[in-house]
């Protein structure tokens, strides 16, 4: 509570005292996250934001604010729920604490691939679920690649079996997410909530032993200057979603809304194609830099998060991982 007081202080000091500012003719919308301005999702908002700027002829803004400036993930999204903030990039893992059907991001090895994650997200299933957070006043806008998430540690992670071996259990980090801190501890492993900001300086100390995400992410945080081993397991693919208030996206005019979506549809195959890219640069650097690239067998994994998938077919989420494993992949 003290912190966000502290943020939404630091919001009024930056004169912004709503969601969205008219300067004069123009309608400025404020978007705040917590990556910094190397990450190829930030660079694909910065895209948005030019488009929005181009397509409106210059009568609408989005002013971004990376690096927490504004606070965390959490933070932000509670800000746009107030009315505070106008949107916020966040990760699926943390949206599942305010729009329970996000969870379902987290079931491990439910993506076969980039394909089929990518078939899910443009098709039916992916709309409903950017659509389900509107009575909680966040509406769902697009989704960014944030590719697959795998292990990196100090010492190699060639399987389970590793994240608990000769009586060590690991403390591992997870971000906000409740499936993944039920992941890591069905793993093995002990998970352990760190903010993103405050990893480096964890893993440096050793109070953190592992933690787990995307390549770009491993480079632009410098963790792997640390962490010298890089399992590439894939266990999950947790988009990062760019919401915006309700009440904001109410305030906007029919031609206003279908200019912003146009330039974050757009944006999204800009920043699809700059995270391959990223990805390949990242393997560049772990490699030149001496990190140790492991390609584990995935087997042994699947199967230790089985208990999950049994667990979770037959809840709410049943029929949803249904349809998610039926859908098909274009060839």
């Amino acid at each position: 509570m003290v912190r966000m007081m502290i943020i939404l202080a630091g919001i009024l000091t930056l004169g912004i005292s709503c969601f969205a500012e008219a300067r004069s003719d123009v309608k400025v919308l404020r978007l705040a996250h917590g990556l910094n301005t190397k990450h190829p999702v930030h660079k694909g908002m910065v895209y948005m934001a030019e488009q929005v700027e181009k397509k409106s002829g210059g009568k609408m803004k989005v002013d971004i604010f990376p690096n927490e400036q504004l606070g965390n993930e959490k933070e932000c999204l509670e800000s746009v729920q107030l009315g505070y903030l106008a949107m916020t990039k966040v990760s699926s893992g943390v949206m599942e604490a305010f729009v329970p059907e996000y969870k379902i991001f987290g079931i491990p090895y439910l993506f076969r691939d980039s394909e089929h994650f990518w078939a899910v997200c443009k098709g039916p299933i992916g709309k409903e679920l950017l659509a389900a957070g509107e009575p909680k006043r966040l509406k769902g806008l697009c989704y960014y690649d944030a590719g697959a998430r795998s292990f990196y540690a100090k010492k190699p992670i060639n399987s389970p079996a590793d994240l608990s071996a000769d009586a060590i259990t690991l403390k591992v980090r997870v971000m906000g997410s409740p499936m993944s801190f039920e992941m890591i501890s069905t793993m093995g492993g002990s998970p352990t909530t760190i903010p993103w900001g405050e990893l480096y300086s964890a893993l440096d100390q050793g109070v953190i032993d592992a933690a787990e995400n995307n390549p770009p992410s491993l480079l632009t945080s410098g963790h792997y200057e640390i962490c010298k081993f890089y399992s590439l397991d894939e266990h999950t693919r947790l988009p990062d979603i760019l919401i915006i208030s309700t009440r904001v996206w109410a305030e906007l005019t029919s031609e206003q809304q279908g200019i912003l979506q146009e330039a974050i549809d757009e944006s999204v195959e800009y920043q699809r194609k700059i995270w391959k890219e990223s990805e390949e640069e990242s393997y560049d650097v772990f490699r030149k830099k001496g990190v140790q690239i492991i390609y584990p067998d995935k087997e042994p994994f699947i199967k230790a998060v089985q208990p999950m998938w049994d667990k979770y077919k037959k809840d709410s989420l049943g029929v949803l991982i249904e349809r998610i494993v039926q859908v098909k992949v274009n060839a």
